[in-house]
Formats: C-alpha cells, sequence, structure tokens
C-alpha cells in the first residue's frame, strides 16, 4: 500500500509543513479510499495566513486597476488550460461526475473573466464643479485582508470564483480556508496561482483547519471582511460574531429550493429540468429543486414520469464518463441522506423510490446514493422543510397556482424557486410573489452568471452585499468621496477657500 500524502498549508507564496499533530482524511468518493491526509492547522498558522496577507497589501493594493486586470486576463487562461486536470480531481475527491466536475472549474473561469473587467466595473462617480472651484469625486477602494471560510460542494467555484477573482482585482489580499473533505482541487489551484500566475507572494493564502481555529478569522482587527458559504446554523454564527467585530460579512447559507408544477407546463420538459437540478452532483448544491410542489390534476403522472426516468440515471464511479449521478462525498454524508430519508418514511411520506442501499460493481465502498423519491409529504414534515443535500425528491401537491406558491413561500428558505408554466400570467405573478432570490421561469436551475449577484434571501443569507456582480465588487471596496479645491488670485481675494466661501458666490 502506498503511502499517503500529507499536505502543507501555503503562506507567503510557499508551502509549509504544519506543527499540527491532528491530520484530516480526505477520500477519494468512488472507492473510498483515502487518498491524502491535510493539516488541522494551528491558530499560530491561521495567524501567520492573516499576517502574510496583510504583508502584502500595501503593494498590492497600489498596483495599477491595468495591471491586475492584465494578470486576471493571464490567470484566466492557466484555469483553462488545466481544466481537464482540474475536472478529475474535483471528481475523484467530491463525487461529482466528469461533466458537473468540469462546470465546477468553468464556474471558476467565468467570475474570473468578469473580473478582468474591474477597470470598468469598479469605476465610481464625479462631477466636476459641484459648486464653483470644487470638484467632487467618489472611488472605490480595497478593505485590505479579506478572508473566504469554503464548503465541500464545489472546492473550485466557491474558493476561486466566488472569493478570490473580485476580492485581488479589487485591490483586497486573501485567507482562505478550504474545506476539509474536498481541499484537493483548492490547493491544486492554489500552486497554478504562484506557479503559473505569477502573482506577488501573500495576495492568496490557503489553510486547512477545524472550527475552532478558523475562528480568528472572525476577530483578529486585520481581517475585514468575512465571505462564508455553509449550514445557516454556522453562518449565522460567522455573521454574528465577524459583525460584531466590525467586519463585513456575506453568508451564503442552506436552501430547499421549490419548483411549482402547474397543469398548463410542458411536463416531458419540466421533467427533464427537475431531473437533472435534483439529482445533479448527487443533490450536493444550493441551487438544487429537491421539492416539487405539483398541481393534483398531473401530480400522479409527473411522479410515474420522474421515477422513470430517475430510474434510467446511470449511477457510478465519479470519474467514469458514462456516469450521470456519482457518489455523494463520504461514509458520514451517505449516513445523512439516508437517515432523512427514513424520517420522511417515518413522518408519513410515501417512498416511491429508495435508493439508499445502490452499490455499484466495482465500487462497493464508494458513498452511492441512488435516486430517492418521497410522495404526499405534507406542511410540518421536516424532510420537505430542511436542506437534505442529497438526490432526494419531495412531492408536495397542492390544488392551484395561489395554494402552491403560499406552500413554498411558507418555507424559511429563500434561494431559489421556480416554475413550470405555459401561462405567462402565472410566470409573471410568481416573479413578482416569489420569496426566492434566484427565480426560475421554466429554468430548473436559476443560478444567475458572475455578471449578476447571487441572491438568496430568508434564512438562505445573512449579510448586506451578495456574492459576484456589482453587489461583488461593493462588498470587497469602500466609497472614499474626495472634495477638491485649488486656490487662484481670485479665490483668495473672495474667500473661496471654504465651502461657506464657495456659496456665498
Amino acid at each position: 500500500m502506498s503511502k499517503i500524502e500529507r499536505k502543507k498549508y501555503c503562506v507567503y507564496g510557499e508551502w509549509r509543513e504544519s506543527k499540527t499533530e491532528k491530520y484530516m482524511p480526505v477520500t477519494d468518493s468512488s472507492t473510498g479510499e483515502v487518498i491524502a491526509e491535510v493539516p488541522c492547522c494551528t491558530k499560530d498558522e491561521v495567524e501567520e495566513a492573516i499576517a502574510s496577507a496583510a504583508a502584502a497589501f500595501p503593494e498590492w493594493s497600489l498596483i495599477s486597476l491595468s495591471k491586475r486586470a492584465q494578470m486576471m486576463f493571464k490567470w484566466r487562461d492557466v484555469l483553462k488550460e488545466h481544466t481537464e486536470e482540474l475536472t478529475y480531481l474535483c471528481a475523484k475527491e467530491l463525487g461529482k461526475n466528469l461533466d458537473e466536475a468540469r462546470g465546477d472549474i468553468l464556474k471558476a473561469i467565468e467570475p474570473t473573466e468578469f473580473a478582468c473587467s474591474i477597470p470598468f466595473s469598479i469605476q465610481g462617480s464625479a462631477a466636476l464643479q459641484v459648486t464653483t472651484g470644487f470638484d467632487t469625486a467618489t472611488y472605490r477602494m480595497p478593505l485590505g485582508v479579506v478572508a473566504g471560510i469554503c464548503p465541500f460542494n464545489f472546492p473550485a467555484m466557491i474558493p476561486w470564483g466566488w472569493m478570490v477573482p473580485l476580492a485581488i482585482a479589487t485591490g483586497n489580499t486573501v485567507v482562505l480556508k478550504a474545506a476539509s473533505f474536498t481541499p484537493l482541487t483548492s490547493m491544486r489551484i492554489m500552486e497554478l496561482f504562484y506557479e503559473e500566475g505569477g502573482f506577488p507572494a501573500g495576495v492568496v493564502n490557503l489553510v486547512t483547519c477545524s472550527r475552532n481555529e478558523s475562528e480568528l478569522l472572525l476577530t483578529d482587527p486585520r481581517v475585514k471582511a468575512v465571505t462564508f458559504v455553509g449550514s445557516t446554523e454556522v453562518g449565522k454564527h460567522i455573521y454574528s460574531i465577524a459583525a460584531a467585530h466590525g467586519k463585513r460579512v456575506q453568508a451564503q447559507t442552506e436552501a430547499k429550493n421549490h419548483a411549482l408544477l402547474l397543469e398548463d407546463a410542458d411536463l416531458e420538459s419540466a421533467t427533464n429540468a427537475i431531473i437533472n437540478s435534483t439529482y445533479g452532483c448527487a443533490g450536493m448544491r444550493c441551487m438544487a429543486l429537491p421539492v416539487v410542489v405539483v398541481q393534483e390534476s398531473i401530480a400522479d403522472k409527473f411522479v410515474a414520469l420522474l421515477k422513470e426516468k430517475a430510474q434510467k440515471m446511470v449511477v457510478g464511479c465519479a470519474y467514469d464518463p458514462e456516469t450521470k449521478l456519482g457518489p455523494v462525498v463520504n461514509a458520514a454524508h451517505k449516513k445523512s441522506i439516508c437517515d432523512w430519508t427514513q424520517k420522511g418514511i417515518d413522518e408519513g411520506a410515501e417512498l416511491v423510490l429508495d435508493g439508499r442501499n445502490c452499490v455499484v460493481p466495482g465500487y462497493e465502498n464508494g458513498f452511492f446514493v441512488g435516486p430517492t423519491i418521497l410522495d404526499h409529504v405534507k406542511p410540518g414534515m421536516t424532510v420537505g422543510d430542511r436542506e437534505i443535500f442529497g438526490p432526494v425528491t419531495c412531492i408536495k401537491r397542492c390544488k392551484n397556482f395561489e395554494e402552491g406558491l403560499a406552500i413554498m413561500n411558507e418555507n424559511k428558505f429563500a434561494n431559489g424557486s421556480v416554475i413550470f408554466t405555459s401561462n405567462g400570467y402565472y410566470a409573471r405573478q410568481f416573479e413578482l410573489l416569489t420569496d426566492g432570490g434566484m427565480v426560475g421561469i421554466n429554468v430548473g436551475i436559476p443560478v444567475p452568471s458572475a455578471y449578476f449577484p447571487f441572491s438568496g434571501n430568508k434564512d438562505s443569507f445573512f449579510g448586506d452585499q451578495h456574492v459576484l456582480g456589482l453587489d461583488g465588487i461593493r462588498f470587497y471596496t469602500r466609497a472614499k468621496t474626495v472634495t477638491t479645491h485649488w486656490y487662484d488670485e481670485h479665490s483668495r481675494k473672495k474667500n473661496v477657500g471654504t465651502w461657506e466661501g464657495a456659496f456665498e458666490r
């Protein structure tokens, strides 16, 4: 048996051995094999990462916008050149099939392309001679050191798409806490960042650690902002602690996205979209559609069609090109999904399709869960209200549009919401009245492009500015308004050196 590689952490542009005694295993989700170990970095090492970012900030923040944009263009090309390498690594450690893993990498490239527009997107405003002899302009200035606390389910897109590009393009430096379940993709990108991206040392730093050590990112005065993606419980904690210490916070948290399927919808197309959204990435994404609220008149037909299509999905090794549904991230997560399924049965839901005992020949130790369908999920059943984060579809039934919308809006999460209909009136009403922050009309996964904010609501987000789009630019910058006056002979005589003197004119 080959020796398991022990990974390092990255500060000052170099990889260093941790002094920790605790290492965390990273598994191949398809085989169950431990493929690496990452350090649970000490508090001193997390502090070292902050110090590295703080040391790099003064010089990096003064680099011109055009130079930063040129570096972002180069970095985008590096990511494109290594897309297939990173795709395989993402599939191996997480369990996404190859197409989904490739999408993870491409979704890191897209915000990088947006960051290339920084000379334009960061522009403030200016007014020439707002009053006689006085000019005023507002600039967007970088904050300093910013922290990113990453989840396991998008090891490329979230740290290297949502967190790094806009942060560094606007002149900040970064400390990333990579997810301990899936750090390898992020670590490889970190290597490329310095080896081929050519960025100055310390602009981005990477650690792996537990929640205890990462608390330093919420309290250290050198850290000016924190971006987090994860559970609502942890997100609320991060928001309250970091905000109490004067930091900006973006906390993207849990979801329980609902689709409203009306009787006038194209049922075949809608079911295909629901299959893709619900079971894609094995349901391990906050923009999945784990709940379908279906009009009673077509409910039985829809459930039968959903089951038929779900049963045809090829479940298999993540890096097998034929696989449509890969494994979930690890054994503990598989158990959690199976426990949630049983809880739904215990609460009275009807089990239409059971994926708990899924076994893939040749990969018997992999963490596989097949498509699962629970019908007749009623109000008050926790399985229909809480995030399962797996390939489980909950079916709720409604009489009409109004009842369906009410069922959806009762949920405490409001990340995304979708309607399938051919009726323009209902589509427009849904757009206006749904609580969901990202809305799909006959679109199963209403994730906006990087040019728009990822805009969850209610208990799916805590903060003021969302990630990406102009919200992201504003989050990573502070406004500085400058008023300028230059004296001349006339102004000295007429007292035009103060606001009072200017208004007198």
